[in-house]
């Protein structure tokens, strides 16, 4: 049984790494992370560390020098003299780290619900679906944008509010993926040995649904990045101390007209890379997985 699990994983690494653009996106993707984890010891400089930068050093083209040459901004520097190509690195961890920790939280919180009502039934069912449609029926950064603006700035807060947006899409696809599973010989047999309900759940229907779940959280990841970057744009995200991808962006978007461009293009660049990346991954991931929906 372990050598076939074991073939079947490198067969479903193989089969992977047959479309060559998910196969570059993994790999960018994975660089993108290692050097966001990294970023403390490969960054030139700690942008955030106020005796580390020098406002006289403010908006230096990519490529330029410090005034005593002993640095040079290869992408250039912000309106604080912020080297840019070290903010990138930075925003990038915090991007990321919000992405992942949000979809991580939402996906537990939602497979849980979504696995109770499905399974559950009835007016127990009922009314977490009508629950879970009433969310999903306003726009998600409209909920975001209310939460934010009762709850205040900081990596907690959006964090708690990309949570309290993306439970409902695992609580619906869950409950789906159960409502096909629970009637199944495996779980009756299950059923038939006086197994918990609870063991039921978690240890027979719930591995039967992970991999549509994982593909829905891959892209979920994404989402959670764009909606966090539109958040703090829009100055309901990130605080100044703390700025991700979205708020370097938002940086430098006053001074676009003025000719630098580099602070608020960079970033914009990386944030689309990544996305692509993280997209590319879940529509690879997704074919993979389920077969059914190759192209």
């Amino acid at each position: 049984m372990a050598v076939q699990k074991e073939s079947l994983f490198w067969q479903a690494i193989k089969e992977y790494f047959e479309s060559r653009m998910a196969g570059i996106g993994l790999v960018a993707l994975a660089i993108i992370v290692a050097v966001a984890l990294l970023a403390p010891y490969i960054s030139p400089q700690n942008p955030y560390d106020l005796m580390a930068i020098d406002i006289m050093d403010s908006k230096l083209a990519p490529g330029e020098q410090t005034m005593d040459g002993s640095m040079t901004f290869l992408l250039g520097t912000d309106s604080q003299g912020r080297d840019m190509f070290s903010s990138i690195l930075y925003g990038l961890r915090i991007s990321l780290g919000v992405g992942v920790v949000s979809t991580v939280i939402a996906l537990i919180i939602g497979s849980i619900i979504g696995l109770w009502a499905a399974y559950k039934g009835g007016k127990t069912e009922a009314f977490i679906m009508r629950t879970v449609d009433l969310q999903l029926s306003f726009p998600a950064i409209l909920v975001a944008l209310i939460l934010l603006a009762i709850l205040g700035k900081g990596i907690d807060k959006i964090v708690l509010a990309l949570v309290i947006v993306q439970w409902a899409y695992y609580a619906r696809a869950i409950r789906s993926n159960v409502l096909v599973e629970r009637n199944k010989e495996y779980v009756e047999a299950a059923r038939c040995l006086a197994l918990p309900q609870h063991r039921i759940m978690f240890w027979h229907v719930l591995p039967n649904c992970m991999p549509e779940l994982i593909v829905i959280s891959t892209v979920k990841v994404a989402g959670a990045i764009a909606l966090e970057a539109t958040l703090s744009f829009l100055g309901l995200g990130m605080p100044i101390t703390k700025p991700s991808l979205g708020l370097l962006i938002a940086n430098g978007f006053k001074y676009l007209q003025s000719g630098y461009y580099w602070i608020s293009v960079y970033p914009g660049v990386a944030l689309l890379i990544l996305i692509v990346c993280i997209n590319l991954v879940g529509d690879r991931l997704r074919d993979v997985l389920n077969p059914r929906l190759k192209r």
